[in-house]
């Protein structure tokens, strides 16, 4: 079977598409483009880790535990902020992709320019208002340190960090556009590019003695560098009637994609909630240092969602399909990302559980080593996330939208509360135990259900 597998994966790898006028056609260039995505998110997501591998020793030695967890606290504050644009980025790769399916380039057009615009807007007042309150803020307070050089560091470098966030969200306008056409592949060949230019200027600000914020933007500045490459090589040639300007902005079009963008932006607020949350909670309620142990451990198991690299391009693929009503397609493709990604999770997962104190021992510090109890929770929590992730890009693509916004939410919110009573009882390990409770019961049993339930109407596939 597995040779069989392999055989059909090699036969839909070629750089010429498919011909799309068939039900069969189509079918083979979805999976030639996932197949082109995937093979790229490998080795780029390969490269980024590397460079994270490379970098996290390095900073967390250079920094030691206190700043190093002011900065890992500083990038979950700021991946907040990632709901900012109001779920215009990813309404805009459901609409391309609807549109794509319908083969309507002129509302591709409209879109891209509407969500550029909204998006530079979003960015210019997220920029006006950080400025306004800067010095209001107690940034100490916030991120609960007290040695005098993070106290002094911890404003700038949330500074650089925001200023990152902020160049970064009208120019990423791109990487929906690929996403929306099943390009993926392209974006992440270039967010490879910007993870190396990223650990060359990690390893620079380290050689010169540079502060934290030097160190910060020596690595957020390699992604946009990556990112303007990619701009400049996407709009001025494969996407030329795509590049944003004013002239194709439409408020109809704009209408549209703030609705489903409002969607996305609850869904990105609760994922934010119930995923990203634990940094912050174990900063405040024990300290920065903790965040040091409970992010090398988080870092590595994060190695264990690889599946992810291949079933993000699922998600454009059933925007599309499902535009045809070509559902047989759909659960074709459901079912063998589940079997894949749980399949996957289980194979670099158990490893991590058995030698994962050993490792981060070598790895990082004998400082920093992790109880058997915390590497079993995150074990069991990217079990979840590969049952989480294919089940949430197929209800992200289609009308579900909302009611997978409230499955979300309730998982989100009781996971939340389940972190603030752990973190009292159990310390970093009640955090991680937390989010496996909450999002198992409140997520994946009902979420499985509404998504093949929706896949039993009649189709023409």
């Amino acid at each position: 079977m597995l040779l069989s597998t392999y055989r059909q994966f090699i036969s839909i790898l070629r750089l010429t598409p498919f011909d799309t006028a068939t039900i069969e056609g189509r079918s083979k260039e979805r999976y030639r483009r996932i197949g082109l995505t995937s093979l790229a998110a490998i080795a780029a997501k390969g490269i980024i880790a590397t460079t994270a591998l490379v970098s996290v020793p390095l900073t967390l030695n250079y920094l030691g535990a206190e700043r190093y967890g002011l900065w890992m606290t500083i990038s979950s504050v700021i991946a907040f902020l990632g709901f900012a644009d109001l779920g215009i980025g990813n309404g805009l790769v459901n609409l391309i992709a609807e549109a794509n399916g319908k083969d309507d380039v002129e509302s591709v057009r409209r879109y891209v320019s509407s969500g550029f615009f909204f998006l530079a807007g979003i960015a210019l007042l997220i920029l006006t208002g950080f400025i306004a309150m800067y010095s209001l803020i107690p940034w100490a307070h916030i991120y609960n340190v007290t040695s005098d050089l993070a106290v002094n560091e911890a404003g700038p470098a949330t500074a650089v960090l925001i200023i990152s966030f902020v160049i970064n969200m009208p120019l990423g306008i791109v990487q929906q556009v690929q996403m929306g056409y099943q390009e993926g592949h392209k974006n992440y060949l270039w967010s490879a590019v910007g993870a190396l230019l990223g650990l060359a200027g990690v390893l620079l600000a380290i050689r010169l003695q540079a502060g934290l914020p030097w160190l910060v933007f020596a690595m957020s500045s390699g992604p946009i560098i990556g990112l303007l490459f990619n701009w400049m090589q996407s709009f001025g040639s494969s996407h030329q009637l795509l590049v944003p300007n004013f002239n194709s902005f439409n408020w109809q079009k704009s209408r549209v994609l703030a609705k489903i963008g409002m969607a996305f932006f609850a869904l990105q607020l609760f994922t934010l909630i119930g995923m990203y949350s634990d940094n912050i909670i174990i900063a405040q309620m024990l300290g920065a240092p903790a965040v040091a142990g409970y992010a090398v451990v988080q870092k590595i198991f994060l190695m264990t969602l690889m599946a992810q690299y291949f079933l993000t391009p699922l998600w454009p693929a059933f925007g599309e399909a499902l535009a045809r009503n070509e559902l047989a397609w759909a659960r074709r493709a459901l079912n063998k990302a589940l079997v894949f990604s749980l399949g996957l999770g289980v194979i670099t997962s158990f490893p991590l559980l058995v030698l994962g104190q050993h490792i981060i021992s070598v790895w990082v510090s004998p400082d920093v080593v992790p109880s058997k109890i915390l590497l079993l929770g995150f074990t069991f929590w990217t079990l979840v996330n590969c049952i989480v992730g294919p089940i949430s890009i197929y209800l992200n693509s289609g009308v579900l939208i909302k009611r997978q916004v409230v499955l979300v939410g309730f998982a989100a919110l009781f996971s939340l509360v389940l972190k603030i009573i752990g973190v009292q009882y159990f310390r970093i390990e009640g955090v991680i135990w937390a989010t496996v409770v909450g999002y198992g019961v409140f997520y994946i049993v009902p979420a499985i259900k509404l998504a093949f339930t929706s896949l039993k109407r009649p189709n023409n596939d």
